[in-house]
């Protein structure tokens, strides 16, 4: 296969939360033939600081009874073998609870000290809040480097200087459009962020739905950062499936309502499963699911990849 090899100029940054490394890729995954990727893709486990009221039945009856409790909750990551946490401070959501945002930081910053797994802290989705919210925590959290987020067009200003101050990554959040996260990134930098700790999110889809699209977005930032050698898009790729593919129908729809389709557990762990698995082999570094099996079915897949290529043995 050397005779074929692909001879990349460039390089994805290596970056580092605590206790967790990701990136370091100068090859597209499981390409051994072509160069070296350090870091196997990492699983991250999805955690709210709240209950969630809109998630699929199946995700009810496997983690129903850690809703409301954080520590538990990550607990459960745990045994399922995440490599992290993703927490989402979704009780400062003024559509939602609305909690006061001093108490939402504070209560995450609890959550940040006494968590057994490297964390990714992400607001609750409201730019204005964030603003606000997420400089809060990374300054009580300061010394445990965490991954900040979601730096997004309208908030990267305030949420990257944050995660400068403290020493933290920042998610550079993006809606499926290369240039747009190109352009984020080059922001984040004039802003005074190092280009060493910027993880982007490109934003996902599910199988079946726009997927396609999803893929050559995470390929072709991947083409840019090791083909075109752009150092501006170089940052590991992080891919937020869980959200996506435990709100299609096939994970929702009960057995009668999709007669003939399997039961409802196994369609939402397959498309949470095949949804991630390809990802990866698009340019993903870190994945975010939802479904505690999920985790374990990812990795063997994987795992039996990397065995018949050689790569993260």
């Amino acid at each position: 296969m050397s005779g074929f090899a692909e001879e990349y100029r460039g390089k994805v940054r290596q970056v580092h939360i605590e206790g967790l490394s990701a990136g370091g890729a100068n090859c597209f995954p499981l390409h051994s033939f072509d160069g070296e990727t350090p870091n196997p893709p990492r699983i991250l486990f999805e955690v709210w600081d709240v209950a969630p009221e809109d998630w699929s039945p199946e995700l009810d009856l496997v983690l129903g009874d850690v809703y409301g409790d954080s520590s538990a909750w990550l607990a459960r990551a745990v045994e399922a073998g995440a490599d992290g946490a993703y927490l989402r401070l979704k009780s400062a959501d003024p559509q939602s609870v609305g909690a006061p945002i001093a108490e939402v930081a504070a209560r995450a910053a609890h959550i940040v000290e006494s968590s057994p797994l490297p964390l990714i802290v992400i607001g609750c989705g409201d730019p204005d809040v964030d603003s606000l919210l997420l400089p809060l925590v990374a300054g009580a959290v300061k010394g445990r480097k965490i991954g900040l987020g979601n730096a997004e067009a309208d908030s990267y200003a305030p949420i990257g200087k944050a995660a400068q101050d403290a020493g933290d990554c920042v998610i550079a959040y993006t809606p499926m459009d290369v240039s747009l996260a190109k352009q984020l990134n080059v922001l984040l930098a004039q802003a005074g962020m190092s280009d060493q700790e910027i993880i982007m999110d490109p934003t996902c889809s599910a199988l079946g739905y726009s997927f396609e699209y999803a893929y050559t977005v995470f390929e072709r930032d991947r083409i840019a950062a090791l083909a075109q050698n752009d150092t501006k898009m170089q940052a590991p790729l992080l891919a937020n499936v869980g959200q996506e593919t435990w709100h299609v129908k096939e994970s929702r729809g009960t057995d009668e309502e999709l007669p003939g389709q399997g039961d409802r557990r196994t369609r939402g762990l397959l498309w949470e499963g095949v949804t991630a698995v390809c990802l990866v082999l698009a340019g993903a570094d870190m994945v975010v699911v939802r479904h505690p099996e999920s985790i374990g079915l990812i990795k063997d897949s994987l795992s039996a990849l990397g065995e018949r290529t050689g790569t993260w043995r």
